[in-house]
C-alpha cells in the first residue's frame, strides 16, 4: 500500500475516531514506547549487555581486519624476494584470513547474523513485560484501545489518555517485587 495511500485511511480513521467511539463506547489511552525504552531500566540494562556483546564482535573484527592489512602488505612487500612457492603459501594464507573475516562479518551481522538473534532475544522479555503492564493497566483504567505514540501515526491525544508514566510506575515496582515474572 503506498504511502499516501496509508496516511489518508489512517486520516479517515483518525477523523472518524470520535463517531465510532462515541458509538461504541470506545476508550483510548495511549504509551510512548520510546520513552519507556529509554527510562525502564530492564529495558536499559538489555541494551547495555548488548552494546558490549557488539563492541566484542567489533574488536574481533578489527583483529580480523588487522591480520589482513598485515598479510596483504607482507605479501606485497615480501613477494619480489619470495620463491613461488612461498608467494604461493604466502597469498593462500591471505585468502583465508579474507574468508575468515567476510565469514565473521556475515556471520555477526548479516541478516540472520548473531546482532540480530542477540537483538531479538534481548528485547524480547523487556517487550513482553511492557506489553503485560500495558495490558494490566488497560484492564484497570477500562481502555478499549491503547496506541504508541513512537510510531509516528498519532496525530492528536489528550495527555490525560498518556499511561506512558503508570506503565513505568507498574514495570518498576514488578523489577523490585519479582525481576522475571510478570503479574
Amino acid at each position: 500500500m503506498s504511502r499516501i495511500r496509508t496516511i489518508s485511511l489512517l486520516s479517515l480513521l483518525v477523523l472518524g475516531l470520535p463517531a465510532v467511539a462515541a458509538a461504541v463506547d470506545l476508550r483510548v489511552g495511549y504509551i510512548d514506547s520510546g520513552r519507556i525504552f529509554q527510562e525502564y531500566k530492564a529495558a536499559q540494562e538489555a541494551q547495555q549487555r548488548f552494546d558490549r556483546q557488539v563492541q566484542g564482535w567489533r574488536d574481533e573484527a578489527s583483529e580480523k581486519e588487522a591480520l589482513v592489512k598485515k598479510l596483504r602488505t607482507e605479501s606485497r612487500d615480501l613477494s619480489p624476494i619470495l620463491s613461488s612457492v612461498k608467494r604461493q603459501e604466502k597469498e593462500e594464507e591471505l585468502q583465508r584470513a579474507i574468508s575468515e573475516y567476510e565469514r565473521f562479518v556475515q556471520d555477526v551481522w548479516g541478516p540472520q547474523g548473531r546482532a540480530a538473534q542477540e537483538n531479538e532475544r534481548a528485547t524480547q522479555e523487556v517487550v513482553a513485560n511492557i506489553r503485560s503492564a500495558v495490558e494490566k493497566l488497560a484492564a484497570d483504567k477500562g481502555l478499549t484501545l491503547v496506541l504508541d505514540s513512537a510510531s509516528g501515526f498519532m496525530i492528536y491525544a489528550d495527555r490525560s489518555l498518556d499511561l506512558t508514566t503508570d506503565v513505568l510506575q507498574e514495570l518498576n515496582s514488578r523489577s523490585t517485587t519479582s525481576p522475571t515474572n510478570p503479574r
